[in-house]
């Protein structure tokens, strides 16, 4: 499970966590944390089977967030009904309690085994993009929050189909890139994950360097 760097405060709140489980099949249960971070928690209570690297949603009070699961507690072990999870939206701090200044965490990295799925590493960002969906006439506009060379996570309440295709129109700074996707992740009330389609080798070049230029990531 690595080893955690960031510092966690032991406190027992009510949250709902939701999402999809290793089924395919959508749950919402009530859990507690055993305990909390600024971009991460530790759940107990959690009934459904859910899988490593599986984005779900918890909230608690009026707040909610996207969270990343990084750890599932094995049947059998203390850790049964547990889930080490990551706030992949760290800017919504859901919690209305005091917690420790921020440090790093190493759930934040790919592990060797690769459990991380996503194979580019992603970057916050608040940058506008039209969506047309095969078939629909007319556009949709949402805002991408997270961004890597593969993909993107957009914002909206409605959300596509997992498996619609669909052009992208993707402003970064003052320049438009068009390219070609797929919805690979649905969140019903949070948004859809997309994997960019046979990215042209300038268009990659130049989100490399977009991306590089808001964070520091390796050459």
């Amino acid at each position: 499970m690595g080893q955690r760097r960031e510092p966690r405060t032991e406190t027992r709140l009510p949250v709902r966590i939701f999402g999809t489980d290793a089924l395919g099949k959508v749950f919402s249960e009530s859990v507690f944390t055993l305990d909390i971070s600024r971009e991460g928690a530790k759940l107990s209570g959690v009934q459904a089977k859910v899988k490593i690297g599986e984005i779900v949603g918890i909230s608690h009070g009026p707040n909610k967030s996207r969270f990343a699961v990084r750890w599932v507690g094995q049947p059998g072990t203390p850790r049964e009904g547990q889930l080490g999870v990551q706030n992949i939206t760290p800017e919504k701090n859901i919690w209305d309690v005091a917690v420790p200044s921020l440090g790093v965490d190493s759930y934040a990295r790919p592990s060797a085994a690769g459990s991380d799925r996503r194979q580019n590493p992603r970057m916050k960002c608040s940058s506008s993009i039209q969506l047309h969906p095969e078939g629909q006439a007319a556009p949709i506009w949402g805002k991408a929050l997270d961004l890597s060379t593969g993909g993107c996570f957009v914002e909206m309440p409605m959300p596509l189909p997992r498996g619609t295709r669909l052009k992208l129109g993707l402003w970064l700074n003052q320049t438009k890139l068009t390219l070609n996707g797929k919805v690979v992740n649905s969140r019903p009330g949070f948004g859809v994950g997309i994997q960019f389609l046979d990215l042209p080798a300038h268009d990659a070049e130049y989100l490399r360097q977009f991306l590089k230029s808001i964070t520091q990531i390796p050459s």
